[in-house]
């Protein structure tokens, strides 16, 4: 079949293979690949590795423009002073696959009826199956004030790497006041670190002598603290012992950076609204489906790549296959999801280049290790029933000095040298001999 030959990459392409161990294209009119994977963040690069291992790297390409690499959950702990901003990056040249090819563009536009994509720079590329891996978009412009409001001190968010500095200033020029911690009225990646920095900044307060001059405020759009009553139990008992305000049906609409006025909107009464005057604020922002997948046939009716939640095959489209933040799936956007969803999604494709029925289906595990404070922390795991789906053989809903670690040394490590490479995919055959002998 015509659509199955590759062209070759353009000289350019070639010569830079001398230079680094994968290869890169910018300027290739048009290009043909086996698998393209749409993103290369933890669900693109995850899923390219496994991909290079299942069809040759000649046959694999990797769209993404970023020049670095970040493993954001570690973000949190840079937020809280815990961990440096440089250890949460590496260029991404390092964690692409080798071999594979790197188009080094930001997608455009995807046409699954053609099966192309074309990129800004006015390449199209032709594939025979796709892996789209986008992610998630953030919307501070949403909240008016923002994002122009970050230029102001005492303000500043976890979720982007221009910001994420900006907390722990704020943090640390913290001298009486409202601390005040949001999270949107939309779908949000990582829905735990709104709170963790909340706890992480009530142990700062603490430990330098100003907590007592400081109202710890958390603003939730959400009618819970936490999806999971398990977690969500203990997570309230933190909150009395620490003496932290918790507002439910609150969301931020407007930011006064000049005057340190948030001002926030009570969803269970439209219209009314609500003015804190802040002295440290930090911003979750309203988060949505990405806008090149929201604009083409591959969305459902809400934006989101439109998946079935088991096998991670799109619904109209057989070819087409999807990971991580940009999916339908109903379950809660982390890595540890993406861990899960990767093993899954590969043995879908090998059984479906084999002409068989996929047969793995994903549970909708995803993992939120909530940090509790710079030494503890509690770790929740779940399925896409909101039912506790627990690693160790313990109470996982108890603070432990343990999960801490796990979170702040240990995590890292898998996502660099596991997630990223292919070789981790979850803990599900873990958790199975961890509960050996217990009901």
């Amino acid at each position: 079949m015509a659509a199955l030959c590759r062209l070759r990459p353009c000289r350019s392409t070639a010569n830079a293979t001398m230079s680094h161990l994968h290869t890169s294209s910018h300027v290739c009119a048009k290009q043909h690949y086996k698998m393209l994977v749409l993103g290369g963040g933890s669900g693109g690069i995850t899923m390219s590795a496994r991909m290079k291992r299942m069809f040759g790297a000649e046959h694999v390409a990797v769209v993404e423009p970023s020049e670095m690499h970040y493993y954001q959950p570690i973000w949190t702990l840079v937020g809280a002073g815990a961990k440096t901003v440089a250890s949460s990056g590496r260029p991404t040249a390092s964690v692409m696959p080798s071999g594979v090819q790197w188009v080094k563009s930001k997608v455009q536009e995807i046409n699954p009826d053609t099966n192309t994509v074309r990129t800004d720079d006015g390449t199209e590329i032709s594939y025979e199956y796709l892996i789209v891996a986008l992610g998630i978009q953030l919307h501070y412009e949403k909240i008016k004030g923002l994002p122009e409001g970050f230029e102001h001190p005492k303000i500043g968010s976890n979720y982007s790497i221009q910001t994420v500095e900006k907390t722990w200033k704020a943090l640390q020029d913290f001298k009486e006041g409202n601390a005040v911690f949001s999270f949107p009225n939309t779908p949000v990646k990582c829905a735990g670190a709104p709170q963790k920095i909340m706890y992480l900044s009530d142990a700062y307060l603490r430990k330098t002598g100003k907590r007592a001059k400081a109202n710890v405020i958390y603003n939730t759009s959400l009618p819970v603290l936490f999806g999971v009553k398990k977690y969500a139990d203990s997570l309230w008992e933190i909150v009395k012992r620490c003496d932290l305000q918790v507002n439910l049906r609150q969301n931020l609409i407007e930011v006064r950076a000049d005057k340190q006025e948030a001002v926030f909107e009570n969803l269970d009464n439209p219209g009314e609204t609500k003015v804190f005057e802040y002295e440290m604020l930090h911003v979750t922002p309203p988060m949505g489906p990405n806008l090149v997948i929201k604009g083409s046939p591959l969305a459902d009716q809400a934006g989101w790549l439109d998946l079935n939640k088991d096998t991670l095959q799109h619904n109209k489209y057989p070819n087409v296959f999807g990971i991580g933040d940009c999916t339908s799936l109903p379950t809660i956007r982390t890595a540890a999801a993406v861990a899960a969803q990767s093993a899954v999604l590969n043995r879908t494709i090998s059984k479906i280049l084999k002409k068989e029925k996929p047969d793995k289906t994903y549970d909708g595990y995803t993992s939120c290790p909530l940090v509790t404070s710079y030494n503890t922390g509690i770790l929740a795991e779940f399925d896409y029933n909101g039912q506790p789906l627990e690693t160790f053989p313990i109470n996982q809903a108890k603070e432990r000095r343990t999960m801490y670690h796990l979170k702040a040394d240990f995590m890292p490590q898998l996502y660099w040298h596991g997630l990223l490479r292919g070789l981790w995919g979850g803990p599900g055959p873990y958790r199975k001999l961890l509960h050996l002998g217990m009901k």
